[in-house]
């Protein structure tokens, strides 16, 4: 096995240092990589999927619960599988507590190809509490292009899609695949994917931090328990 090399403190906490200089300019970059995003266009979603959940049938704009924002997990698991994909799972694994999305207006849910009555026992198996939706019959998954076709079959890849509601209007704003997930899982890291993104006074553009009538993003967290829907 190749380890790091043994060195002083001193020398470790200069090479430290030198570290930390290229951290904070890929910070700054990542902060400005974030606003462009919150910069694309968004293209409204007239189709009308119907999905299937814990509660019956539900459209695309019964999965935003209310919220203004929703980001879908597009989790495979095709509908000839007997279970969910084993990489999806431990994605889902790594997710914190939803409280502290939906207090920033944002519903996150997973949505798959499979039937809903092979979901539901997976889930239960996994101990998931996170939304799940069946997209089976639709083309769902092929109009935001995680199910592709390959040789003539359908083939799975993971992704997000983020969504914003304007009442009864409802626009994609960004989608991201595979490699694209690196590093996600955590409140902040869904919410730098979605058009109003962290809500902060200091993001760009303007305007987008009160989109919700509440305090800027950070002055709002709360113990998980403490929030108010």
């Amino acid at each position: 096995m190749s380890l790091p090399e043994i060195v002083s403190r001193a020398r470790w906490r200069a090479a430290r240092e030198e570290l930390l200089v290229k951290e904070k300019a890929a910070t700054r970059a990542r902060d400005a990589l974030n606003a462009e995003r919150r910069g694309l266009p968004m293209v409204e979603v007239e189709e009308e999927y119907i999905f299937e959940g814990g509660d019956g049938k539900a459209t695309l704009l019964d999965l935003f619960e209310g919220r203004q924002q929703l980001v879908v997990y597009h989790f495979m698991f095709a509908p000839e599988w007997d279970a969910g994909c084993r990489s999806c799972s431990g994605f889902l694994d790594q997710i914190g507590h939803l409280a502290h999305l939906k207090a920033r207006g944002t519903t996150l849910v997973a949505v798959s190809r499979a039937p809903f009555t092979k979901i539901l026992p997976f889930k239960a198996r996994m101990g998931w509490t996170l939304p799940w939706y069946s997209s089976y019959g639709t083309d769902f998954n092929r109009d935001f292009e995680v199910t592709l076709e390959h040789e003539g079959e359908p083939v799975e890849r993971p992704g997000v899609s983020c969504f914003l509601r304007d009442r009864d209007r409802v626009f994609h704003t960004y989608s991201t695949y595979e490699r694209g997930l690196d590093g996600l899982g955590s409140t902040t890291g869904f919410l730098d994917l979605t058009a109003l993104g962290r809500q902060e006074e200091w993001e760009e553009p303007k305007g987008r931090a009160s989109a919700l009538g509440a305090p800027a993003g950070s002055e709002r967290v709360r113990y998980h328990d403490e929030y108010e829907e």
